[in-house]
């Protein structure tokens, strides 16, 4: 079965965008007009999952947001999608004093498609899959994720800790670890959000060490967490593709739908 693109891209606007669920129970999932956002403490994500604005109204709808959250002491993302209206709705979110980081890709597989085409990927030599499920296996996954991606991971450890205590159905994370010189070396890090009554879960991170790139290791974690979605019943795999991971994806089938691009607000840098 082959979906087309542009049902694919409803499905995830209507399951995944207005109809998410929250992440754990400490999230509210809140609607209004043109606006779907999660608010919380900072233990979850914060910020704008959907949006369809009219250019009239959409610089007061964007401040309505930063006041809310303000509100609450959070700083927040807009996930702003490449068909979101209004057109510019880009550049009226860097007026407003966002800050874009870079795009990403929006990808989409069938996963029953998928698992046979990587029926026979496995992990390379020398190298297990292993869950994680404390506090300890959450530091290495932050201790990876930030030599892979430059970027502090404190608070993305605290999210998956809350996540994985909170909720521990919607999340599964995975490290791969080197068995090398006689020590065990994580070398990749990567979760996956399991959205229930969605038929979709996300892969997320997949973060590599520089010097085990190019091994096969990542195509290892997506075969390996695709089994397990599909094993729970689920219908498709999403990511938000990096330029890195995006010609990997596309050859394995990976459809691509739109661009996405988080502009993040800042309030606690503001003063």
């Amino acid at each position: 079965m082959t979906t087309d693109h542009d049902t694919l891209l409803a499905l995830v606007d209507s399951r995944m965008r207005r109809g998410i669920s929250r992440e754990t129970p400490a999230a509210r999932i809140e609607q209004s007009p043109g606006i779907v956002r999660q608010s919380g403490p900072e233990s979850v994500w914060n910020g704008i999952v959907w949006s369809d604005l009219d250019p009239t109204g959409a610089d007061a709808v964007i401040a309505e947001q930063v006041r809310h959250y303000a509100g609450l002491g959070q700083d927040f993302e807009w996930t702003m999608y490449g068909h979101d209206r209004p057109a510019d709705l880009g550049e009226r979110l860097t007026a407003a004093a966002f800050t874009p980081e870079e795009p990403e890709t929006l990808m989409v597989a069938e996963l029953g498609d998928l698992t046979r085409r990587m029926a026979d990927t496995a992990e390379p030599a020398g190298i297990e899959l292993r869950e994680v499920t404390d506090e300890a296996g959450v530091a290495q996954v932050v201790a990876v994720h930030e030599e892979a991606f430059g970027t502090d991971g404190t608070r993305l450890g605290r999210r998956i800790l809350a996540q994985l205590t909170e909720s521990p159905d919607t999340l599964k994370v995975h490290l791969a670890i080197a068995h090398h010189e006689g020590r065990e070396v994580p070398v990749c890090a990567s979760r996956m959000e399991l959205y229930p009554g969605t038929g979709f879960a996300g892969l997320w991170g997949g973060g590599t060490l520089a010097a085990w790139r190019g091994r096969g290791v990542y195509r290892a974690l997506v075969a390996h967490r695709a089994r397990i979605a599909a094993g729970l019943g689920y219908e498709y795999l999403r990511v938000d593709a990096s330029d890195q991971s995006r010609p990997i994806l596309e050859r394995l089938g990976f459809a691509v739908l739109t661009t996405m691009t988080p502009y993040q607000y800042e309030h606690r840098a503001r003063g």
